[in-house]
């Protein structure tokens, strides 16, 4: 059983054992009086088991909805990046192509650049995309990605 499963049900334990204590206490009062030692320990282990039984469910519940909301965002990406795969691939064919040729003219180098150029242009256009899916969710760490592309870019920009 998955620990998020485990934790769920200690949860979900925790907080009827809170109940139940709770009931109990309440029955038991009822009848008799209790001395203020019965009382107190019967309090906070209600209140213990209520407190660490609702502290694990609301964090299995945080996270599960943390996942309801990326995963919208999550499949979007892993489109994108099967895209940038795909398109890789045909970079790969082409290069391959390419070198099988056997006595290459200046035309077929010219044919090979002008298709290896327009797949990295659809890559770049598939990765800005991508990125641009992501800026709901981590705008800071996609601003510093561009800030360090564009340093890249002018660094590796010809004199």
């Amino acid at each position: 059983m998955p620990v998020k499963s485990l934790d769920k049900l200690l949860s979900i334990f925790l907080v009827i054992v809170s109940l139940a204590v709770s009931i109990a206490f309440s029955i038991v009062a009822t009848e008799r009086a209790l001395t203020t030692l019965e009382g107190v320990l019967l309090q906070a282990f209600s209140l213990g088991a209520g407190l660490i039984g609702s502290y694990l469910f609301g964090r299995i519940s945080t996270q599960e909805a943390a996942m309801e909301i990326v995963k919208p965002h999550a499949r979007t990406a892993f489109r994108r990046l099967w895209s940038l795969y795909e398109s890789l691939s045909r970079v790969a064919s082409t290069i391959s192509d390419a070198e099988r040729t056997e006595s290459p003219t200046e035309v077929d180098y010219r044919i090979t650049l002008a298709r290896l150029n327009a797949i990295a242009t659809e890559q770049i256009i598939s990765a800005d995309d991508a990125m641009e899916d992501w800026h709901d969710i981590i705008p800071q760490e996609l601003e510093e990605l561009r800030e360090r592309s564009k340093k890249y870019k002018a660094a590796a920009a010809p004199s």
